[in-house]
């Protein structure tokens, strides 16, 4: 790892056509007692059902980052792709950063790179095949 790079799974650059959907989380019973001392982040409600194309530029293990019309922050998302030389991927996840717009900034040679609108995801669910061909395509 890089001194900039805190992540612990390595992030592999990619170009793959997406379809984002925001699907809320389900509702949990609970029992009373247990329910007067649980505290659970929600989900962005506002947004369920929301669905459209996007790309997924930046693959880890962990999460990834799809250039697409922003979703709000908390949003829990279906994403649907295909990675090359595995096939279809499903994966549940966080919007846990957005990106509202384009913009460009100065790499570390000085060069301008673009930064596309979109959203950083965290993973919930992916499955563990899928997480061992993204950590093979990172090395």
């Amino acid at each position: 790892m890089t001194a900039a790079e805190h992540r612990r799974a390595r992030r592999v650059a990619v170009n793959l056509p997406a379809l984002i959907e925001s699907i809320g989380q389900p509702d949990i019973a609970l029992h009373p007692t247990v329910a007067a001392v649980y505290v659970r982040v929600e989900a962005d409600r506002a947004s369920v059902g929301t669905a459209g194309p996007g790309i997924v530029r930046d693959l880890s293990t962990n999460g990834a980052f799809l250039g697409c019309e922003p979703l709000p922050l908390l949003s829990r998302v279906r994403v649907a792709f295909e990675l090359p030389q595995f096939g279809a991927i499903e994966a549940i996840g966080w919007v846990l950063w957005v990106r509202t717009r384009d913009c460009e900034i100065a790499d570390a040679l000085g060069e301008v790179v673009s930064l596309p609108r979109g959203i950083g995801i965290l993973f919930e669910a992916l499955s563990i095949e899928a997480r061992l061909h993204i950590s093979k395509m990172s090395r």
